[in-house]
């Protein structure tokens, strides 16, 4: 996986972020190498996770997506699927988890760093 720096704030109470709002609620932001999806696992814990697939994460793959089952991720080209707690593999070709970066909440602000 390329090294992109990431350093990101966000307000999650701003009308913007209403999607993480509530438990299990996601969201899909720019930054990282293809993006980030945002999930809150619990009112005060939020999982960010790269959307480049590990599996070819420069070439072939698609950006990771949250399914309908909201529990996990996948790239619909390779067909890896990860869970979206952790980012661990749950199935594919995929050998190596979904990059997951650095959370820290303090209640109002959310920031995402690697």
């Amino acid at each position: 996986m390329p090294y992109v720096p990431v350093d990101i704030y966000i307000d999650v109470n701003s009308s913007i972020y209403n999607d993480v709002n509530a438990v299990g609620g996601y969201m899909y932001l720019t930054g990282g190498y293809k993006g980030i999806i945002i999930y809150r696992a619990a009112y005060d814990q939020f999982v960010a996770i790269e959307r480049a697939c590990p599996y070819h994460p420069t070439t072939d793959c698609n950006r990771l997506v949250v399914e309908s089952n909201g529990l996990t991720i996948a790239d619909s080209i390779c067909g890896s699927r990860f869970l979206i707690l952790d980012g661990s593999i749950v199935n594919g070709p995929a050998k190596k988890p979904a990059l997951v970066y650095q959370t820290y909440y303090d209640g109002h602000y959310l920031h995402i760093y690697y």
